[in-house]
């Protein structure tokens, strides 16, 4: 079932579908786990994102139905996220790898890269009770798709045009203000609302792709590689966290040494290409961008 809401249709069915299809492929990935719990969990855990954005677009419509359920997505993808976590350092080291600045640096990595992976594999192992937390996570997801039975929204189009539109402006303009929080000596958690905000952003040109498609597409794309981008800048903090945290399982000092270096540097660059990939995607005023959609939505909605 796409991602999809469509203007042709009736509004409130076509919001369930969306969020129906999203959560039944997350409890098909949490089941059957095709390529291994890493990945399910990985899996998952996106399609929860597209959910909670999907809520986030028309919040004030669904009133405390909307608070309720975001906490209860939100404490779900938390319970499954430790694993998923100790999997992301190793994908973050093997990044820095791939940067890497001469065969010293690069050979230090692949040291850290390997103790990480014991690390990993020593949580999984702890993780006995990862079975009955997967299916426990799956009933949780099922109870949340019940939850949209009630679900009600105004059937007139013009009224739907305009929440659409609301909604779509207050994505985009906070999008903008987590941009300009990223301006000077900003703090890694305003990179991190940065690249929230720009999967809202994306997820919401995901579901108006009819509306236009090329056009959609296009921006999609790049709000994918900004939040590709403020993914390595997120994980690149969360190593360094891990780094203070557990100093002891990195044995060797000079590994230890150009693992920061190489964090420092390669973050730089992140957050610095960051801004400029934001600048041009979020360049729109959002009120201007908001009328398009309400225009676009009511033509295709006749």
């Amino acid at each position: 079932m796409p991602f999809r809401i469509r203007p042709d249709a009736d509004f409130t069915e076509s919001f369930k579908d969306a969020a129906t299809g999203e959560l039944l492929e997350a409890i098909r990935m949490l089941e059957q786990r095709p390529d291994g719990t890493h990945e399910a969990i990985h899996a998952f855990r996106k399609n929860l994102k597209k959910v909670r954005s999907l809520y986030r677009l028309v919040a004030r419509e669904m009133g405390a139905i909307r608070k309720r359920e975001n906490i209860r997505l939100r404490d779900a993808a938390r319970a499954l996220s430790t694993i998923r976590d100790a999997e992301a350092l190793i994908e973050t080291v093997r990044y820095l790898q791939s940067h890497a600045r001469d065969d010293g640096e690069r050979a230090s990595l692949e040291r850290i890269a390997v103790i990480l992976e014991t690390r990993r594999n020593w949580m999984t192992e702890a993780e006995a009770g990862i079975e009955p937390k997967l299916l426990e996570t799956s009933g949780i997801l099922k109870e949340a798709i019940a939850a949209l039975d009630g679900l009600s929204f105004p059937g007139k189009r013009d009224k739907t045009a305009k929440m659409i539109a609301k909604g779509w402006e207050r994505t985009a303009v906070k999008a903008r203000a987590a941009l300009d929080a990223c301006h000077g000596e900003a703090s890694d958690s305003a990179f991190h609302e940065l690249r929230k905000r720009t999967q809202d952003y994306r997820a919401n040109h995901k579901l108006l792709t009819v509306l236009w498609p090329t056009a959609m597409k296009a921006k999609r794309d790049a709000a994918k590689a900004l939040v590709d981008r403020l993914g390595h800048v997120h994980d690149l903090s969360v190593l360094s966290d891990l780094v203070e945290a557990e100093p002891q399982l990195f044995t060797r000092n000079d590994d230890l040494a150009r693992l920061l270096d190489a964090i420092i540097h390669r973050q730089q660059d992140d957050r610095r290409e960051a801004l400029i990939m934001a600048e041009t995607i979020f360049a729109d005023d959002p009120g201007e961008e908001a009328k398009r959609i309400r225009l676009l939505w009511r033509a295709a909605a006749k």
